[in-house]
C-alpha cells in the first residue's frame, strides 16, 4: 500500500517481533476465543429472551466500553485509544457497523428465534466468509480446497437443521423459523466481513503506532475494540431512537437476572473474546484463527444440555462437527 517509511517499517517490526518470538500464540487465542464465546452466547440467549436484542446489544456495548476503557487506562494512560490516525478509524468504524450493529444484531435476535446453539452454528459461516473477504480485500491466499470446505460446513448445518416428519411419508424440512435461520446467517456474514475490516484497520493502527510505546502496540487489539464500540453504541442509539424504543432501556436496566448475565456475557464477549479475537489475527491469518474460533458451536453442546437442559439430538452433535470440519478444509 505504498512506499514504507522509516516509522512504518519500525512498527511492522515491532509486530513481526512479536509474532516471532511468540510460535502459535495466535492459536491458543483463537482456541480461548472459542470457549469464551460458548459462555457468553448462553448469557446472551438468556438475557435477550428476557429483555429484547436492541437494549441488550446497547447496554453490552456501553458495558464493554468502559471495561475497555479502565483497561487501556491502567497499561496507556489514556481512556482513549492512543495513536489511532484517521484511516484506522474509518476501518475500525466500518467493521463496527458490519460486525456489531448489522452482525450481532442479526445474531443475538437468532438467540432469541433459534436458541444459542444453532445461533452460533450458523456462525460456522464466519471463517469462509472471512476467507473470501481476506482474499479480495488483504490478498491472502485462497485454495480450492476452500470449496469443499464450504460445501463440507453446509452440509454439517442442513443436517443440524434440517428434519424428518415424524409420520412416514412425510417430507424433510427445516425445522427452525425461517426469520431466525436468515437472522442467523446474517450473524455469521456479519462477524466474517467485520473481521477482515477489522484487520485491516489494525494494520493500518500498527503502522500509524510506530512512535507509541510497547505498551501502546500491545494494547492496539484492546484499543481497536473499543473503536468498533463506539460504533456500535452510535449505531444502537441511532436505531433505537429513530424507532422509538429508548424506552426499552430502563425495563431492562431494572432486570437483575438480565443484567448479572449481560455483565458476565460482556466479560466474556465483547471484552474478552472480541478483543483477543483481534489480538489472535494479529499472530496468524485471519481464516485460521476464524477456524478455531468457530469450535464454538461444538464447545457449547455440554453447557446447553446441561445449564439450560435443552434437548440435543445426534443430529445436531454430527452436525455441529460435521460444520467445524468444512471450516478446517477451508484452511487446510
Amino acid at each position: 500500500m505504498g512506499i514504507q517509511g522509516p516509522d512504518q517499517r519500525e512498527a511492522e517490526g515491532k509486530m513481526d517481533g512479536l509474532k516471532n518470538g511468540m510460535a502459535y500464540l495466535g492459536e491458543f487465542i483463537s482456541l480461548g476465543v472459542a470457549f469464551s464465546w460458548a459462555i457468553t452466547a448462553l448469557c446472551f440467549e438468556y438475557a435477550s429472551k428476557r429483555v429484547g436484542a436492541l437494549a441488550l446489544n446497547l447496554l453490552r456495548l456501553i458495558l464493554a466500553f468502559l471495561l475497555l476503557g479502565a483497561l487501556l487506562y491502567v497499561f496507556t494512560g489514556s481512556f482513549w485509544p492512543v495513536g489511532a490516525d484517521g484511516k484506522t478509524w474509518v476501518w475500525l468504524s466500518v467493521s463496527g457497523l458490519v460486525g456489531f450493529v448489522f452482525g450481532d444484531f442479526c445474531l443475538f435476535y437468532s438467540y432469541v428465534l433459534i436458541g444459542s446453539r444453532f445461533g452460533q452454528l450458523l456462525m460456522t459461516l464466519a471463517p469462509p466468509t472471512a476467507a473470501i473477504c481476506g482474499a479480495l480485500i488483504l490478498h491472502e491466499s485462497l485454495h480450492l480446497l476452500a470449496i469443499v470446505g464450504m460445501v463440507v460446513t453446509l452440509c454439517g448445518i442442513a443436517i443440524s437443521v434440517i428434519s424428518r416428519g415424524e409420520k412416514s411419508g412425510e417430507r424433510m424440512h427445516i425445522k427452525l423459523p425461517l426469520k431466525g435461520l436468515w437472522m442467523g446467517i446474517g450473524g455469521g456474514v456479519g462477524q466474517g466481513v467485520g473481521l477482515v475490516f477489522s484487520k485491516l484497520g489494525m494494520e493500518y493502527y500498527g503502522r500509524n503506532a510506530a512512535n507509541q510505546s510497547v505498551d501502546v502496540v500491545h494494547m492496539i487489539p484492546f484499543a481497536a475494540s473499543q473503536i468498533r464500540i463506539i460504533t456500535g453504541i452510535v449505531g444502537f442509539v441511532l436505531i433505537l431512537g429513530v424507532s422509538r424504543r429508548l424506552g426499552l432501556l430502563l425495563p431492562a436496566v431494572k432486570d437483575g437476572r438480565a443484567m448479572k448475565a449481560l455483565f458476565w456475557g460482556t466479560v466474556f464477549g465483547p471484552f474478552l473474546g472480541v478483543s483477543f479475537s483481534l489480538m489472535a489475527v494479529q499472530y496468524t491469518e485471519s481464516g485460521i484463527a476464524s477456524t478455531l474460533m468457530a469450535l464454538t458451536p461444538v464447545i457449547i453442546l455440554l453447557p446447553a444440555a446441561f445449564w439450560l437442559k435443552q434437548k440435543i439430538t445426534w443430529a445436531e452433535v454430527i452436525g455441529a462437527i460435521v460444520s467445524v470440519g468444512g471450516v478446517s478444509l477451508f484452511f487446510l
